[in-house]
């Protein structure tokens, strides 16, 4: 596995782990912030500066990074909910939000396969 393969797929691994807390454990707002910030900041200093990407992966890096600060909003929207049933619905849009952003570092996993073979 190549480097760019080893940090592509520890983002996915944050990523899985933050989703299976927020399903099972019910973070705080608080928890989930300090979490994404964690998230954020790994990305920001593992992922952005990987040099030797084709233009796909450039795409998908993209839209993880667009992805990444529409969890920020999600998150927000979260702290503010007030009923249970509010609650349940932004937790659920962070899941997915979450779902998609592992998905995108499949497919950019699945790019880079081919190459070292």
């Amino acid at each position: 596995m190549s480097l760019n393969q080893e940090k592509y797929q520890a983002l996915a691994n944050l990523l899985e782990q933050l989703r299976s807390d927020a399903t099972n454990t019910q973070l705080d707002a608080t928890e989930l912030r300090q979490r994404l910030a964690s998230l954020h900041q790994f990305f920001q200093r593992q992922i952005v500066p990987l040099a030797d990407v084709d233009s796909r992966e450039q795409s998908y890096r993209t839209e993880i990074s667009k992805q990444l600060r529409l969890l920020e909003i999600d998150v927000m929207f979260f702290q503010g909910a007030r009923q249970a049933s509010t609650v349940q619905a932004r937790l659920q849009t962070i899941c997915d939000r979450l779902t998609t952003l592992m998905q995108y570092c499949d497919a950019i996993l699945q790019l880079q396969e081919p190459k070292d073979k």
